[in-house]
């Protein structure tokens, strides 16, 4: 990885910038230190911001990633490559214009004071989660120091942003609100999923921790054939919780926890599922039911937190986890849909969150704080 070293991408990029006097260009750094997690929202988000605003900022766009990653992004930006000491001192980056921290409490910052920077609050789910006063005062602490720093903050849900008002002190920055967008990779053909299941299934997507509150949901294989394929990476005290749920309800032969799985695969899950089941209790925003709309399918929410500002009108929603009650939203929701036949709005309902329309936004907010 020697062609890879820290210093050169970033002094190159500074140097082939100011060499330029009569034809200034703001330079914009994008922070995805976050893609060293492969498996997460924030690798998906930043990946598909940096793809979007490549391809449409005229601007100069620089890349703090992970060195591992190598040139993710292509040749044709600059990279300065992550090192944890950084966390201290930054020694690069002096006359970068503007700074976008994509992950909301992190550690790594610009040098200069008078670089613009950019917060994006992906959400404040620790406040919904069961964690105790002292670890939600102490994520409340990092995060206010980023905002304090901040000179344009963004929320990618209204949501997100009513909770960031009423928790932490914003000193009146400016503060919007830029949807995440969604990119479904399609496979055309492919058939061949990492499990598949013999008949119709219900699907959930996403980390398999409680706040995503998955051992809900096999009471809606009760008086039906239905399995239910769950996939994302698991934890699996969590696991065993839901496996005990299914048992409670006899349904566990029909219960699917099957871990990450690949483009590939998510993309057949989406397309072929029978409706998707997401009774999240704490979202940001909800990028797996916008994936599974993509593809007009009926999506079956809680309505806590972002989900019924994402899933809007297109969505049935669950407003309390009791057996019998989700059963009866379950089957009216399923009802209406093979009788209303909702497929092309809840479709368009989905294009509406895409990520040319999110990078056109980003651009804007930097433009706005750039020197």
């Amino acid at each position: 990885m020697n062609n890879l070293h820290p210093v050169n991408p970033v002094r190159t990029f500074i140097r082939n910038s100011l060499q330029q006097p009569n034809c200034p260009m703001t330079r914009i750094l994008i922070d995805c230190e976050r893609m060293k997690y492969p498996t997460t929202g924030l690798y998906t988000y930043c990946h598909a911001l940096g793809t979007a605003l490549l391809a449409k900022a005229a601007e100069e766009l620089c890349f703090y990633l992970p060195p591992k990653l190598g040139k993710h992004f292509g040749s044709t930006p600059a990279y300065l490559w992550q090192h944890p000491l950084h966390k201290f001192y930054m020694p690069y980056g002096k006359q970068l214009d503007v700074w976008h921290s994509t992950y909301q409490t992190t550690p790594y910052r610009p040098r200069n004071s008078r670089t613009g920077r950019v917060l994006t609050i992906h959400d404040l789910n620790f406040l919904h989660e069961n964690k105790s006063d002292a670890k939600k005062k102490k994520y409340l602490r990092l995060l206010q120091r980023n905002v304090s720093e901040a000179d344009q903050l963004v929320a990618i849900s209204e949501f997100v942003k009513q909770e960031v008002l009423q928790y932490l002190d914003t000193g009146n920055k400016p503060l919007q609100v830029i949807y995440n967008g969604s990119t479904v990779h399609e496979f055309p053909g492919f058939s061949t999923p990492a499990y598949k299941p013999s008949g119709p299934f219900l699907l959930c997507l996403g980390v398999v921790l409680p706040k995503k509150n998955f051992h809900v949901v096999p009471c809606l294989l009760k008086h039906n054939d239905l399995e239910l394929v769950i996939a994302g990476q698991v934890n699996e005290a969590y696991r065993q919780q839901i496996m005990q749920e299914a048992a409670l309800h006899g349904v566990e032969e029909r219960v699917k926890i099957i871990g990450p799985v690949p483009d590939d695969s998510k993309y057949w899950y989406l397309k072929n599922c029978h409706a998707f089941i997401f009774p999240s209790l704490a979202e940001g925003f909800g990028l797996p039911v916008v994936e599974a709309m993509h593809f007009g399918k009926p999506v079956f929410l809680s309505d806590k937190t972002s989900l019924p500002e994402i899933g809007g009108d297109q969505a049935y929603y669950f407003d309390n986890f009791d057996p019998l009650y989700m059963q009866q939203v379950f089957e009216s929701g399923m009802h209406h849909y093979q009788t209303s036949h909702p497929e092309k709005t809840i479709i368009s309902r989905a294009q509406s969150f895409n990520w040319d329309r999110t990078a056109a936004a980003y651009l804007s907010a930097y433009r706005s704080v750039a020197p």
